[in-house]
Formats: C-alpha cells, sequence, structure tokens
C-alpha cells in the first residue's frame, strides 16, 4: 500500500520538515518555566596521573635524585620536599662546566624550585625551573652568565 503526501507537503524540502519537526519535538519537552534538571552535576575525574621533569634529552623523570637542567646547570643529591603540587621543591648540590674544576669536588649547595605544572590526559610535567644558591657569594664571578633563574624545561618523550 502506498501512502499519498498531502500536495501541502510535497512542496515542502526534506530539510525544512526535518527543522520543524525538531522543533515541534524539543518544544514539547520543555516546561513553560525552561528545562528543569534534577541530580548533582558532574564532576571532573579525581584521577590524577603521575607528575614527571625531564632532563635536557627530555627523558621523563619523577623526583630524580640528578638532573641536567640545561647545558650549564646540573643538579645532585636532590632532596624532595615537595613534588606533584603546582610547585616541586628540592635541596642539592648545584655544578657545571662553568665551575670546573673548582666544584667537581665541592658543589655549591642549592634550593631548586620546579614550577609550570602543565597537565595532560594521565600525566603532568613541569616546564620551568629556579636554582636559588644558598651562598650565591660563593659562586665564581662567570655564574653571572648561567642562567638560574626561570629555566625553561623540555616538554618530556614518552
Amino acid at each position: 500500500m502506498l501512502c499519498r503526501v498531502p500536495p501541502a507537503l510535497a512542496a515542502v524540502s526534506g530539510a525544512a520538515l526535518a527543522a520543524a519537526l525538531v522543533a515541534v519535538l524539543a518544544g514539547g519537552c520543555a516546561q513553560p518555566s525552561g528545562l528543569h534538571v534534577q541530580g548533582d552535576a558532574m564532576s571532573p575525574s579525581a584521577e590524577v596521573g603521575p607528575v614527571y621533569v625531564a632532563d635536557t634529552r627530555g627523558k621523563p623523570m619523577r623526583q630524580p635524585t640528578a638532573i641536567a637542567l640545561s647545558g650549564q646547570v646540573e643538579l645532585a643529591e636532590l632532596r624532595w620536599a615537595d613534588w606533584g603540587g603546582a610547585t616541586a621543591v628540592a635541596t642539592g648540590k648545584l655544578s657545571g662546566d662553568w665551575c670546573r674544576p673548582e666544584c667537581g669536588d665541592e658543589p655549591y649547595e642549592v634550593t631548586v624550585t620546579l614550577s609550570g605544572l602543565e597537565r595532560q590526559e594521565r600525566i603532568a610535567y613541569y616546564r620551568r625551573a629556579t636554582v636559588e644558591p644558598e651562598r650565591p657569594e660563593d659562586l665564581p664571578k662567570v655564574a653571572v652568565t648561567v642562567q638560574l633563574q626561570r629555566i625553561r624545561l623540555v616538554e618530556p618523550g614518552f
């Protein structure tokens, strides 16, 4: 059996008919006071993945005991007081080619702060570092050429 389309509807395009049908259906779902939603709103997932920092080659590390932050800044004997939040803080020893051979036996005591935490789907990593010598007056004069503030860190290669 074939259905006959009334002449008034035959002239209406398919897109116009679909739009009219959607408007009628959507209007039928709403109340005069507007749409009412009940229940708690969805909250973001509490799952937080591991936090990393990358060395100069992009090697991802978690709470490293030693790391090269740049071609001139090498840290060793790191002891982390904080890790995983907006900042990570550790104390350790600073050396680099700029201070050798003097600092080979006696690296400089420093505090390092990682910041710029960047979160992605299931991981996070720090993007900047600041190195604060305990006794800046003990650093050799050439240290003024070494960037110790806001060091841009390499993105980890996973």
